[in-house]
């Protein structure tokens, strides 16, 4: 595996147009976006001694920043009254990706977050395991394992537009499932 090394001084040049991008599709608030975006800068410069090199800069900042925008949901939720939700996955043959916990928040490790932790990442596989599998396959892929647009297109034959719709339709029906399977 490749030992990649972090050179925070290029991070918001070379990211923040990414991340901010990921974001705004998820939290639909420009401002909430680009604080969430800044807490992942902080956030890494504080993690830097927990990168292993064994994802990628990018990789591992969007690790980072997904855990932001969970805990940002988390918060709302929790001032609704909603259960708290934290996700992890991790497998030995993948990185993970938006699943995935690589910078563990110590604050918030207690025994009911490591059971909530199970049941939520048994109740992801068994939402993709209903995907069509071609659509499964494709979700795994950039999702979880972390391949690039370029690679997925050139597996399956498709492009990336329709690359893109796939992902969508995936997290469409992912969300469905785990509104009616976990959250319920």
């Amino acid at each position: 595996m490749a030992n990649h090394k972090l050179n925070p001084n290029t991070w918001v040049d070379k990211y923040s147009d990414y991340l901010y991008n990921y974001t705004i599709v998820r939290v639909n608030d420009k401002e909430i976006a680009e604080d969430l975006v800044q807490e992942t800068f902080f956030a890494g410069l504080k993690s830097l001694k927990n990168f292993k090199g064994e994802a990628s800069e990018r990789t591992w900042l969007i690790a980072i920043l997904k855990r932001k925008i969970i805990d940002y949901y988390r918060k709302i939720n929790s001032k609704k009254g909603k259960a708290e939700v934290r996700m992890n996955y991790n497998s030995d043959e993948s990185e993970g990706d938006w699943l995935e916990e690589q910078v563990a928040d110590i604050d918030d490790l207690n025994a009911e977050s490591k059971i909530e932790n199970t049941e939520l990442g048994l109740a992801i596989l068994n939402c993709i395991e209903k995907l069509p599998e071609k659509q499964a396959l494709i979700f795994k892929r950039k999702t979880i394992e972390g391949f690039d647009t370029e690679a997925i297109c050139n597996e399956f034959d498709i492009t990336a537009s329709n690359l893109w719709v796939i992902i969508h339709r995936a997290r469409t029906a992912m969300a469905d499932c785990l509104e009616k399977n976990w959250f319920n």
